[in-house]
């Protein structure tokens, strides 16, 4: 598992000096890959530094959107990981190469109202994916009773008589679905997937209160016939959103912290460490040793920015000479 830590450390020589040290050491140990994690100049008001604490609303809504995607799309964690992008590259490349994206967040604002505008963000979708949630839940109960009502009497007759090879349409994009519903079934089934073939299902057998209707629709929208292609779409595009915003925020975390601990003007240099759970220790206490003259004031932190390849969440501990936290598998 990847772990990649944010670090900072304030721009006077000897820190600078031991920064070099450490690039070096890590190089020919194989503790641990660097690059610089670029922080731009936020506007800072003297005297008026935010207190920025807590991500873990963040992580619980990228957390629930990746249960929603692993549910509806019905597959592993790997393929959830897969499609699980940020800005349309996977998150390690995404968190390796951040740039902070001036256009939503103007780096003219306050340092306050960035925060508030990541947090009005992420607040938004986290009451549109409780919503959309609500909704594919609704219509997969809705099919599920179908489903249910389709393995009554009906379903363990034979259909030899019943459906003829002309009710059939079968063709190189075109496929037939055949489905044991009520008579609400006309009014309702083309609402169902954007790719249903408008007027064409036909009731083919009828009994008391149900009957057998054919309805054909694209192939390629068979599963999305059951809810699944709006969603899914929906919950790729707005995990990228919240994970760009959770490293925003991150690195914000990171700016008011080293200004908060390294004072004004603004003069810290913030790395990028990967590492892994084996050679973690041994990258702490490389750490620690380097920049022990941070020590009197707790100057220096190291944050945790995510495990298997930023999808974990975080708890934060503060201990000497570090600000870190300890990861927590979303999965």
């Amino acid at each position: 598992m990847t772990d990649l830590w944010l670090i900072s450390v304030p721009l006077d020589k000897t820190s600078l000096t031991n920064v070099e040290k450490l690039k070096r050491t890590i190089a020919k140990t194989n503790q641990a890959s660097c690059c610089k994690f670029s922080i731009p100049d936020l506007k800072v008001r003297r005297g008026r530094v935010p207190s920025i604490r807590s991500l873990r609303g963040y992580e619980c809504v990228i957390k629930k959107t990746c249960q929603c995607m692993k549910e509806v799309m019905e597959q592993s964690n790997d393929k959830v990981l897969e499609n699980a992008l940020a800005n349309g590259v996977d998150l390690l490349s995404y968190v390796t190469k951040f740039q902070w994206d001036m256009g939503k967040y103007p780096t003219a604002l306050p340092l306050s109202s960035l925060a508030e505008l990541i947090n009005k963000e992420v607040s938004q979708v986290e009451t549109e994916l409780k919503s959309r949630s609500a909704a594919y839940n609704n219509v997969k109960s809705s099919l599920q009773n179908l489903e249910r009502k389709h393995q009554g009497t009906l379903h363990t007759r034979s259909l030899n008589e019943i459906v003829r090879k002309e009710d059939l349409v079968v063709s190189e994009y075109l496929t037939t679905l055949l489905v044991v519903v009520n008579r609400s079934w006309e009014r309702t089934y083309e609402s169902l997937s954007e790719f249903v073939v408008p007027r064409s299902s036909r009731k083919l057998y009828e009994e008391k209160e149900a009957g057998v209707f054919s309805v054909t629709l694209f192939k390629r929208a068979v599963h999305q016939f059951k809810a699944k292609g709006k969603f899914v779409h929906w919950l790729k595009r707005n995990f990228s959103e919240v994970f760009v915003a959770w490293i925003h925020l991150k690195a914000l975390r990171v700016f008011v912290e080293s200004v908060l601990r390294y004072g004004l003007p603004v003069r810290f240099q913030a790395l990028l460490l990967q590492t892994d759970k084996k050679r973690s220790k041994k990258l702490r206490e490389e750490l620690a040793s380097l920049f022990m003259h941070l020590d009197p004031s707790f100057a220096w932190m190291i944050l945790v920015v995510g495990g298997c390849l930023g999808l974990n969440g975080l708890m934060w501990h503060e201990q000497p000479f570090s600000f870190y936290c300890k990861l927590c598998k979303l999965f």
